[in-house]
């Protein structure tokens, strides 16, 4: 218990004696503020049980999610084995939803280190190098702005070709806009600071001041955006997905879920209305998440 209270102690302190203590001090109080937000942690426990959940789906799916069992197919709410029914073909659509949680994070996962990266990019070299390159980056920018996100997905994809991983880079292609926007705002605030002119003056070139100065500084103001921006990313899959532009059959994905139930849906609404719940769930968690780290990483905060 000394031991425990002596840790917090150091980590709390206010005067750090050395560069890692000040990193773990400053991590520590972070988690100290996210912590007090409790619909934070209720988003955090959300994501976490789903990362569970998509880890151990070959243990605690009741059935495989592709056997048919036609001779039980549109079985309702709470049956026998089958906790929440079946769908037009018999197959459990608990399994399934356990399993395509394991395709949203994939999606999730691919597009949060894509679209964030390619920004980051973008948008720090156009604020920092500036004149023609700055504006040819902006207007090409722009362009990818003034189309509406699923839109733009979608004649990707017809380009593309449907399936799963053209749908991964056709929303990663129309969601790296505002990251470069919120790249290159910071960058031009940075570049005029009066220790990256010392940098200068000590010989450090552009590629040095833009990965090792500015880059950093960029990272928590797109943690908070790429964290918001998930359930929308998650929106445009299922979306994807209901058209059958995004994972195909028998793939258990939500979207095409949500599609196949549609056909019954005034009759036997389970089928549609549970993975949409899932698609709920999940995106009410990322945007309760995002809310609590956009309060712990806001610079103006403690002011």
């Amino acid at each position: 218990m000394a031991d425990t209270q002596s840790l917090h102690q150091w980590l709390v302190t206010e005067t750090p004696t050395s560069r890692r203590h000040a990193k773990l001090s400053a991590l520590y109080q972070g988690w100290l503020s996210f912590k007090s937000n409790t619909m934070a942690m209720i988003g955090l426990g959300i994501l976490v049980a789903l990362v569970l959940i998509a880890a151990a789906a070959p243990i605690i799916a009741p059935h495989d999610p592709f056997v048919q069992d036609l001779g039980n197919r549109l079985a309702p709410l709470w049956t026998d084995g089958h906790v929440f029914g079946t769908d037009s073909l018999g197959r459990d659509i608990l399994s399934r939803l356990i399993y395509g949680a394991r395709i949203t994070l994939y999606i999730v996962a691919l597009v949060a280190l894509i679209a964030p990266i390619a920004g980051l990019l973008v948008g720090t070299v156009s604020g920092y190098v500036g004149g023609w390159t700055d504006t040819v980056l902006m207007r090409i920018t722009d362009i990818f702005l003034a189309f509406p996100r699923l839109v733009l997905a979608l004649a990707f994809v017809a380009a593309l070709g449907a399936g799963i991983e053209n749908a991964v880079l056709a929303i990663s292609l129309t969601a790296w806009p505002p990251y470069a926007r919120i790249a290159r705002a910071e960058t031009l605030t940075i570049r005029s600071s009066d220790y990256i002119s010392a940098i200068k003056l000590q010989g450090a070139g552009a590629l040095r001041i833009i990965t090792k100065h500015i880059w950093p500084l960029c990272i928590s103001s797109l943690i908070v955006r790429v964290t918001l921006d998930m359930a929308g990313i998650i929106l445009a899959a299922a979306g994807l997905g209901f058209l059958g532009l995004g994972a195909q059959p028998p793939s258990p994905e939500w979207g095409a879920m949500i599609s196949e139930g549609r056909r019954f849906i005034l009759d036997y609404w389970w089928v549609a209305t549970v993975p949409g719940l899932a698609i709920f769930t999940v995106s009410l968690a990322f945007n309760l998440l995002g809310d609590g780290l956009r309060d712990v990483l806001d610079p103006k905060a403690g002011e």
